[in-house]
């Protein structure tokens, strides 16, 4: 490069690296190496960036993981059976001086009135994806997440288009009382 391009390139550089050849010749090197990386840099940072907001979508509109229903039986089922250990021993300590009927209805009583869920039934980035390939809807991620943030319910209608890609894929049963839990 020339010394009149290299001065151009380095101008507004601090100290003598914007009218010194040898010092702006290194920096304005180095500012190029620079602006080739982060441009490579900029794609993967706006690819995990429109990934994060189609996330967020998906799950803000609660849909069912694409799974079998015996794995989620199996956690719910497990995830419940600590919490319920964990809660009634919680109260026999608790409540050392009260008969273990007492006990047994607070417990209900206190399991009812919790919020508590073995597992969160919510559609992830990939489920969500997959679900618009297999029903040939091909839109990129900039679309998706440009939509997700400024137009909810036709995202919410491309989510259910997603979710009737999969035809056990439907909205769990909520269940109150013990059979929450149980």
């Amino acid at each position: 490069m020339n010394k009149g391009k290299i001065f151009k390139l380095a101008k507004g550089f601090r100290g003598r690296a914007k009218n010194c050849i040898r010092i702006a010749r290194e920096r304005v090197e180095k500012a190029l190496q620079y602006s080739y990386r982060d441009r490579h840099n900029k794609k993967r940072d706006m690819r995990s960036l429109w990934i994060e907001r189609i996330n967020a979508g998906t799950r803000l509109h609660g849909v069912c993981i694409h799974c079998t229903q015996a794995v989620k039986k199996e956690i719910s089922l497990v995830v419940a059976r600590k919490d319920l250990i964990i809660r009634r021993s919680i109260l026999c300590l608790s409540l050392s001086k009260q008969t273990i009927q007492d006990n047994t209805t607070r417990l209900t009583s206190w399991s009812l009135s919790s919020s508590f869920l073995a597992f969160d039934y919510q559609v992830n980035y990939g489920n969500f994806m997959h679900g618009l390939m297999k029903e040939n809807i091909q839109l990129n991620r900039k679309v998706l997440s440009e939509l997700s943030m400024h137009e909810p319910y036709s995202f919410k209608a491309l989510v259910d288009v997603s979710r009737s890609a999969f035809p056990g894929n439907r909205p769990p049963v909520k269940k109150e009382g013990l059979a929450a839990i149980l």
